[in-house]
């Protein structure tokens, strides 16, 4: 019989039940069924593959990790051969195979104890005898390549993130161990442990632990912490962030030049200086180090400044973010008369964007799934993501900081708007995050988004919208920023949000303006203005590699409609080698949409009403409904090709409207109203010239909204 090495407890080993998941284990056996399920283990990266990591356990038993258990896309790991990490067994197979998950704690000293499992038998870690010879089977720990600042006794935490586009890496406290693998603070929180005050004993360790910075001493900016690995440095500035990791507490930390992760370690998964909160002005000192290629600041001592001390420092911030965040002037590309009309709104949507990575904010940008949108959407981003790795020391920081979501419809409807507040709210909540600014590109600009924009409102996050289309005077009252030229009294009927959104991602970064210059080419189908073709062709982009451009998006757009597809829409945008991608999936656009119009031309329907002629469609009998191309895709083309004066395709519930003039389907919807009472009639998509209805009365509404337009393009 013997100890448990956590709480005392009489075992047949060195740990109990209890505590098992509180331990790490060095594992010495040859066989894989001596590991026991839900033990964390200490192993060896050995290689990757598509599918995950191979870690090796010992020198004869290795598991794989595989990519599903991940907090993180497998290609965001930083894990080299060689690295030490620690993983959990899950499961081991009959034929042998390990199965292994993920583990939030990456060092031993987040562990309450460390302890070897020699064959079945659990032992100290500085035994290496074995009956059976099975010791001699123990991984030969390699250690990470030398840098500066680095040793075998201080690694990475990894603090999970669900919000799914990226996770982050801190640092935890550097603080010696003890016998039994154990640190000293949680030595200290296990003493005594029988007598049931471990709240007590905890607040013990804490304000040992804890310390405040001395009044004297040079405050260095964050922007030079690179040039200080090894120093111990004092810095000043907001906590825009703190997350509890495994290990220590992690305080991101900003002032005027940049931002970067300050762990504070009392104790493996105790919160270090819980008075301190997001938002709160702080001085903190700390000695610089880099953990996993990332500059961090291991905690020494940290205080909330008050009065004059956080005045002071609130002014230089807020003086330094608003000449950091304010751009020269609107950047064109190519003229517009209408575009001209918003430059101010575009520089303060500019403004809006640049602000929130120098608040370390995350940004979310909304975009219709559309080519359109595609284009606008990734415009933006481009122009972002370098500001956020200028800004921030984490290499993943570019996932965790800004987010692209399409939308099937261009409407931000509750629906969209309930999975943004729920995302923004479990990410303050668990993790610490500051609310995001939200921008709309595209959609939200009409009364039908005014629910969801305003749910975001509740919770004072900002929402900026930018559409080419005219908005709703509603919305410019539900929103931040409104970047609405046909609001503002301008001609848009030859402008596209993929326009705007460019000269607006060219105004929050110069330096990518070059990059951008073809895009808004790329987001017209027709009738593009003279000025953004002559800007694709000095790019280099001529016109038919426009067009392959435009139908590669515009195929992509339609798969998995609700991802990003971040790598590959740079792929195609913005490959300066050639066209083989988007040439290759414009391939692919032109033969499936010329197969589905062929179909569609032989069913249409001819009809004449007051001398205008109409191309009615059922797509329900006569289009693949769940295959490119999409209903609203079909629509544009039936009527861009014909040679009629409007299209409407109809299906079970709801109908597409498309006309060479101008149609307002919210009055042709409330006029099929009247027509057909009974038939609930309603236009949910403007944009898209959508109406629904209830299917058994489809015949009826479909002849009652071709009136109503018939009686729009008459007036």
């Amino acid at each position: 019989m013997g100890k448990c090495i956590i709480c005392g407890a009489s075992v047949d080993g060195r740990i109990c039940s209890s505590h098992e998941e509180d331990v790490v284990f060095e594992f010495r056996g040859n066989d894989p069924n001596q590991l026991k399920p839900n033990r964390f283990y200490s192993g060896i990266v050995d290689g990757y593959a598509d599918f995950g990591v191979f870690i090796d356990l010992s020198s004869n038993v290795t598991g794989l990790l595989h990519r599903s258990e991940l907090d993180r896309r497998l290609e965001s790991l930083d894990w080299e051969p060689g690295d030490e990490v620690f993983v959990q067994v899950k499961n081991v197979r009959e034929n042998g195979n390990v199965d292994l998950a993920w583990s939030i704690r990456q060092s031993e000293r987040e562990f309450r104890g460390v302890l070897a499992q020699d064959g079945t038998e659990e032992v100290e870690p500085d035994s290496n005898d074995s009956e059976d010879g099975s010791g001699d089977s123990a991984v030969t720990h390699k250690p990470t390549p030398d840098e500066p600042g680095t040793d075998d006794e201080s690694e990475a935490a990894d603090e999970p993130n669900d919000g799914g586009d990226g996770s982050t890496t801190e640092a935890e406290a550097d603080d010696s161990g003890s016998e039994g693998g154990q640190s000293q603070a949680a030595q200290g929180a296990s003493e005594d442990s029988d007598d049931g005050d471990d709240g007590d004993d905890v607040e013990a360790v804490r304000e040992q632990k804890q310390s405040t910075p001395d009044d004297d001493g040079e405050r260095v900016d964050i922007g030079t912490l690179s040039d200080r690995v090894g120093e111990t440095i004092r810095i000043e500035g907001e906590v825009v962030g703190a997350r509890q990791t495994g290990g220590p507490t992690v305080f991101e930390l900003r002032d005027e030049t940049g931002v970067v992760d300050c762990a504070a370690f009392v104790q493996a998964g105790v919160r270090a200086y819980p008075e301190i909160e997001v938002g709160d002005i702080v001085r903190l000192e700390g000695d610089v180090e880099v953990r996993r290629n990332e500059i961090q600041v291991e905690t020494d001592a940290l205080a909330a400044l008050e009065g004059n001390e956080s005045a002071a420092v609130e002014r230089r911030l807020a003086d330094a973010l608003t000449d950091e965040a304010r751009p020269d002037g609107v950047v064109t590309l190519g003229e517009h008369p209408a575009i001209e009309t918003v430059g101010d709104d575009l520089l303060e949507a500019a403004e809006a964007v640049r602000r929130a990575v120098i608040e370390s904010r995350p940004i979310v940008v909304r975009h219709a799934a559309t080519a359109d949108g595609y284009v606008a959407g990734a415009a933006v981003e481009r122009a972002v993501l370098p500001l956020i790795r200028e800004e921030h020391a984490k290499s993943d920081a570019e996932y965790h900081y800004f987010t692209r979501r399409p939308l099937d419809e261009p409407v931000y409807d509750m629906d969209a708007a309930t999975k943004d507040a729920t995302r923004m709210l479990q990410d303050r909540d668990r993790h610490g995050e500051q609310l995001p600014l939200v921008l709309l590109l595209g959609t939200g600009s009409t009364v039908e988004s005014e629910d969801g924009l305003d749910l975001l409102g509740v919770y004072d996050a900002e929402r900026v919208v930018v559409d080419a289309a005219t908005a709703d005077p509603e919305i410019a009252d539900a929103v931040a920023t409104l970047v609405n030229p046909g609001l503002a009294g301008a001609e848009t009927a030859d402008l596209t949000t993929g326009a705007i959104a460019s000269v607006l991602a060219a105004t929050v970064n110069g330096d990518v303006t070059d990059d951008l210059a073809h895009l808004p080419a790329v987001s017209y189908w027709e009738g593009t203005p003279e000025a953004y073709a002559d800007l694709a062709t000095d790019a280099g982009v001529d016109a038919d590699r426009v067009t392959e451009l435009r139908e590669a998006i515009a195929l992509e757009a339609y798969y998995q409609s609700y991802q990003d597809k971040r790598e590959l829409i740079t792929d195609i945008l913005f490959d300066s080698e050639g066209g083989d991608l988007a040439g290759h999936i414009a391939g692919q656009f032109r033969e499936k949409l010329e197969t589905e119009l062929e179909t569609a031309e032989a069913n249409i329907e001819e009809r004449e009403v007051d001398d205008f002629t109409f191309a009615a469609l059922d797509a329900d009998a006569y289009s693949h409904r769940f295959d490119f191309p999409s209903t609203t895709l079909l629509a544009d083309e039936l009527q861009r090709r014909g040679e009629r004066d409007a299209t409407v395709v109809y299906g079970t519930d709801e109908l597409y409207v498309r006309a060479d003039g101008d149609v307002d389907v919210r009055s042709a919807a409330g006029d099929a109203a009247m027509a057909v009472p009974d038939a609930g009639v309603t236009a949910v998509g403007v944009r898209q010239g959508r109406i629904e209805y209830l299917a058994g009365r489809r015949d009826e509404v479909t002849d009652a909204v071709v009136d109503a337009v018939a009686g729009q393009l008459n007036d």
